[in-house]
Formats: structure tokens, sequence, C-alpha cells
């Protein structure tokens, strides 16, 4: 549902561990060139779109994905790099 926002050009959703709710929601967002838009402008339009529990608690805009040798997502590698920032919190 994030991908037909009109400024998203590519998303990856992935979850994250949490004491409370065993999993959150965190998204990376690459928008189009030229684009730019604030978190809560994203969480606003996935309240008009989602189900609340759906809205992605983390999000971070990014210029590129890690991605693998033949051109796929590596969200295990997002996932690490979400959990080791925020370990040194």
């Amino acid at each position: 549902m994030i991908f037909s926002h009109p400024k998203v050009a590519q998303v990856a959703v992935f979850g994250l561990p949490d004491e409370f709710y065993g999993e959150i929601v965190a998204a990376w967002i690459q928008l189009h060139a030229g684009e730019g838009m604030s978190e809560d402008e994203l969480r606003d339009f996935c309240r008009a779109h989602l189900a609340h529990f759906n809205v992605p608690h983390s999000i971070r805009f990014v210029d590129e994905f890690p991605m693998t040798v033949t051109g796929k997502l590596q969200k295990f590698r997002m996932r690490e790099i979400m959990l080791q920032e925020k370990s040194e919190r």
C-alpha cells in the first residue's frame, strides 16, 4: 500500500523485535528523484489506507537499498542495521 503513494519509488517493509508487541513494522522508503516527504506525511497516508497495526513505527528514507548480487533486497541486512542503531542509543 505504501508503494501506491505518488512520491514513493520503492519500499521495503519488515519486522523489528519489540518487547511489548513482539514485533513492530519498519519501512525503508526510496522516493522518486526530486521528491521530499516527512515521516508524519507518510504515517498520515498509511493511517488513511492501512490498519493501525500496519502503520510503520520506524521509517527511514534512503537513496538505495542493500541488494544481493542478483538484485534482490536484503531485508535481513536492513533489520541488522536498524537493530544495531537501536542498541547504540
